[in-house]
């Protein structure tokens, strides 16, 4: 691996160099071969000797330059002026096989100075669910950072109760966050910020109409370019049920990818209140609120953006005001590209149309308590055959009203001149998802018995989403409702 170290080299104090602590007995539990060859065509014929060594710690491999990272927060709506990396620790960058720059992270490699009285360490179930997590939401087609390995380190990490610990390799577009920017502006070190902004510039470029409205305000295309990815991310979660769990401006992604998989999960019943978290007590980061939330950190952004920004106060001021406004728009645009495809409606359909007829359905799924994943799939049954055997067996005695709500969505779509398209709609709606039970029982598998078997057959079937063949049914089952009542996602911290 070739790295290089622009963020060490160009952003000094935003960083402390750490080393990891390494592994007293390494072993692998995951390498994602597909990833590897990705980045770099001699990865995946590394020895496995060679990788746990590297990947859990014990071999820097060279031209790395591991820094802890530092940065700030709001976590549930309360500011920390100092967070950082208290347990991961940024690697470098890579140059993939595409051209494109990519970090190389560990989580979960020991104590940093940020470790705020923590171990710095991780244990195999978290770092095994953010493998699952994120090739679920890569086999989508959804932003996101990427496992590259998890390597167990044959130590006991303490949590309620003593758990095997892991390493695990991240690959991202960045690990710039909302919080690097709120570090700067809140020691009011306009200089360094300057430099951070110039930087990230780079690292992520805004789009040319973004740019163009900004008027050579690096600060303010920046802010545009943030607020335009953030919003078609949100749209994409929101379509296929995603939850994030803590979405804490520190957990926010200027590369608009999804990161930091803590107490994450898929939505089961549709529910806009849905909450997993154990932590999130009051519902910040409901399912429904997702959107609002991600407005909220951005407008955050904004505040440790003003300082930078050209013009005079009031000026910045109401330039920051729009670009934080213009999430909305852009946020609807992205919801209606993405239940457009959900709908098999034509590309021609009015936004107006497509937002009336997904909030409608929406509504039909909230009513009865059916399962956000399957009663979005059977639509593409129910378009073909409104008496599809599996689908009446969903809804029950709510197929009257189903049946009603279909014969108007397909005269609608009839009106327009395309019709209905059930093949657009099954390769937008997924037949499979990490549900909430599997993915708790196939990492107590992996952790609490060292059988990494279920984890490998749910892994192999997330990763293929829109497949409704046999081997995949069983993992396409929602979780029996008291089961799914009770459900809690914990960060593993």
């Amino acid at each position: 691996m070739d790295f290089d170290n622009t963020y060490a080299r160009e952003l000094e104090g935003c960083f402390v160099p750490v080393q990891a602590a390494g592994s007293a007995r390494p072993r692998e539990l995951f390498f994602n071969r597909e990833l590897a060859a990705e980045i770099d065509s001699e990865l995946p014929g590394w020895p496995q000797a060679r990788r746990e060594a590297v990947f859990g710690g014990n071999q820097l491999p060279p031209g790395a330059q591991p820094i802890a990272q530092t940065y700030a927060g709001h976590q549930f709506g309360g500011f920390s002026p100092q967070l950082g990396d208290g347990r991961a620790l940024l690697l470098g960058e890579l140059i993939d096989r595409q051209g494109v720059r990519q970090d190389l992270a560990f989580k979960g490699s020991g104590r940093t100075p940020f470790a705020r009285g923590g171990d710095g360490k991780a244990a195999v179930g978290p770092m095994l669910r953010e493998v699952l997590i994120s090739e679920a939401l890569h086999a989508m087609g959804i932003p996101t950072t990427r496992a590259l390995a998890v390597v167990a380190t044959g130590e006991w990490v303490h949590r309620e109760r003593p758990l095997p610990g892991a390493v695990l390799t991240r690959v991202a577009a960045s690990h710039l966050r909302v919080g690097t920017f709120e570090f700067l502006v809140a020691r009011g070190d306009h200089v360094r910020l300057q430099r951070l902004v110039g930087y990230a510039c780079t690292r992520h470029p805004s789009d040319e109409a973004a740019v163009d409205q900004a008027a050579g305000d690096q600060a303010l295309a920046l802010l545009l370019g943030v607020v335009r990815r953030q919003a078609n991310l949100l749209a994409q979660w929101m379509g296929v049920g995603f939850i994030h769990g803590v979405m804490n401006t520190d957990n926010m992604s200027i590369s608009g990818q999804s990161i930091d998989f803590g107490p994450c999960a898929f939505m089961e019943a549709h529910d806009p209140e849905t909450v997993y978290s154990s932590i999130d007590h009051q519902g910040r980061y409901a399912y429904g609120r997702q959107p609002a939330i991600a407005q909220w950190n951005l407008a955050r952004l904004a505040e440790a953006l003003l300082p930078v920004m050209q013009g005079a106060d009031d000026a910045r001021l109401e330039a920051a005001r729009r670009a934080v406004q213009s999430f909305d728009a852009v946020f609807d645009t992205a919801m209606a590209q993405v239940w457009r495809a959900k709908l098999g409606l034509p590309s021609g359909t009015l936004t107006s149309g497509v937002r009336e007829r997904a909030l409608s359905w929406q509504g039909l799924l909230l009513k009865h308590r059916i399962d956000h994943t399957l009663g979005w799939r059977c639509l593409a049954a129910l378009a073909v055959n409104c008496e599809d055997p599996a689908a009446t067996a969903l809804w029950g005695q709510a197929m009257p009203e189903v049946r009603a709500w279909i014969a108007q969505w397909q005269h609608r779509a009839a009106e327009t001149g395309g019709g209905v398209s059930a093949e657009s709609m099954r390769l937008a709606n997924p037949y499979v998802i990490p549900r909430n039970h599997q993915v708790e029982s196939a990492l107590a598998a992996a952790s609490d018995e060292g059988d990494l078997s279920p984890f490998m057959n749910l892994l192999g079937a997330v990763q293929r989403p829109f497949d409704d063949g046999d081997g995949s049914s069983p993992y396409a089952q929602a979780a029996p409702p008291e089961v799914a009542a009770g459900h809690r996602t914990f960060c593993g911290t």
